[in-house]
């Protein structure tokens, strides 16, 4: 038998790849076996097994993945969706990857964030341990550096929010990028720095970044007091990236407008006062429901039903589902979608009148 590192991977890879394996496989095709003596051992699935677990913060956890080669990669500031099980229920969540591009190991370094109440967020954290199959149901988001890397680049972050703003910074240290590059990271206080010493020992070794700390619940042992202001860090000529909680993003973009900014936190939509009361129709479900105005998400799952999901945010695409009629309405955008038959975010679609869904 080989591993998946063996010179031989090359040529077993076109043989369980043939027409004929597929066949003889079928219908559940080639991976359907060969995950069954080695989780990770899949062709077109990727997935990734945990080989490190570390709690550096009491709020966070930091998983080392080692993904198969049906996982091609990502750029920093991009997001991953990770699919594992809990409960026999499974379950898609979007986290940034903290580690460079280019790691030359290929390992991917997530660090989660612990939010009260959070589902996959408490399992990571009490219960993440080596040897842990996840999957990787793809890779997206816009949130990247632009290919003519700037001059000057100040990343600033809030709490969980520092994952894809280290990607970043990890990637152009890599990259041997000269140019001045500002980090600002926000935390409550110095138990919760995530990354503080390794931050410290990069901006040491790279004259070019200069590191600034903030805290916003102690008023010792940080280089910035209180929430993001004007006056915390000087923006002029810079490429600005932000991310973190809503208020500290909208902060940055009201001193920057031009800054590009993200957040994990799933906004907030106002319900209208008079919903369409229209009907929405779950068609594999036999279940029906009459509108209220909340997203389709949230109005399947107060109708009992438990539809795939993940950000509750439209960035991971886990809720897409399809739509066989009616019209739905984009709780981010506004813009209405008639078309008859379609493919819809539930978290951030709600209906305009009747509505029938695939689910």
């Amino acid at each position: 038998m080989f591993t998946e590192s063996s010179p031989r991977r090359t040529l077993t890879q076109r043989v369980l790849g043939s027409s004929l394996v597929d066949l003889l496989t079928g219908p559940h095709g080639v991976d359907r076996y060969t995950e069954i003596v080695k989780p990770t051992w899949t062709l077109g699935e990727a997935r990734a097994e945990v080989v490190g677990v570390a709690h550096d913060t009491p709020r966070s956890v930091t998983l080392t993945l080692r993904p198969n080669r049906a996982f091609t990669g990502f750029q920093a500031g991009q997001h991953i969706n990770l699919r594992l099980e809990i409960d026999g229920r499974r379950v898609t969540r979007c986290y940034s990857p903290a580690s460079s591009q280019h790691r030359a190991d290929g390992l991917i370094e997530l660090t989660v964030g612990h939010h009260d109440g959070g589902l996959v967020s408490t399992f990571l954290r009490d219960h993440a341990r080596p040897g842990l199959v996840v999957g990787l149901d793809g890779v997206g988001g816009d949130f990247v550096l632009p290919a003519q890397r700037p001059a000057r680049i100040v990343l600033v972050s809030g709490g969980s929010g520092i994952t894809p703003m280290l990607s970043m910074l990890r990637t152009l240290c890599d990259e041997g990028h000269t140019g001045e590059v500002v980090f600002v990271h926000y935390a409550r206080g110095a138990a919760e720095a995530s990354y503080r010493e390794e931050l410290a020992a990069i901006a040491a070794e790279h004259p070019n970044v200069s590191v600034l700390h903030g805290y916003t619940r102690e008023t010792e042992g940080s280089d910035l007091h209180g929430r993001f202001s004007a006056h915390h860090v000087d923006t002029t000529g810079a490429a600005v990236f932000v991310c973190g909680p809503p208020a500290l993003v909208d902060a940055v973009r009201e001193h920057c407008p031009d800054a590009h900014s993200e957040s994990f936190v799933p906004p907030v939509f106002v319900i209208p006062a008079n919903p369409s009361g229209g009907r929405i129709a779950f068609a594999a479900s036999g279940v029906e429901a009459t509108d209220d105005g909340r997203s389709l998400l949230e109005q399947a799952e107060a109708a009992g039903l438990t539809p795939q999901h993940g950000c509750r945010m439209g960035i991971c695409h886990s809720c897409t589902c399809r739509k066989t009629s009616g019209a739905v309405r984009n709780l981010i955008t506004g813009a209405v979608s008639t078309a008859a038959e379609e493919d819809v975010q539930i978290c951030v679609s709600a209906p305009v009148g009747d509505v029938e869904l695939a689910i």
